[in-house]
């Protein structure tokens, strides 16, 4: 199994993860003012409403980015597969939170 991507296919998908990460905290904002959801993650709870919560989760997710950019260099294989792992989470809660939009 081929699990060593080329630098550019990394970026893109931790591109992918810092946009799903922003996207969830967007449809976080819309699903909580629209009464339809709560925070799940109690450090970020009092943030939500507030320009701090995005800005915490855009910080986050662009350090998680740069510690998985680093893994992938010292480790390509456990890089790829953590990277992969935090997309495919991402993408999870992206299509949670989107249902929950289409089912209320």
């Amino acid at each position: 199994m081929r699990l060593h991507l080329s630098r550019n296919k990394i970026k893109y998908l931790l591109g992918a993860l810092i946009a799903f990460v922003v996207m969830d905290g967007v449809l976080t904002e819309f699903l909580i003012d629209g009464g339809r959801a709560r925070e799940g993650n109690p450090l970020l709870e009092p943030l939500v409403g507030e320009v701090g919560f995005m800005i915490v989760k855009t910080v986050g997710a662009l350090l998680c980015a740069f510690i998985l950019w680093d893994v992938y260099r010292r480790f390509p294989r456990v890089g790829v597969i953590a990277t992969w792992v935090a997309v495919a989470a991402y993408a999870a809660i992206i299509l949670w939170n989107s249902s929950l939009f289409l089912l209320s």
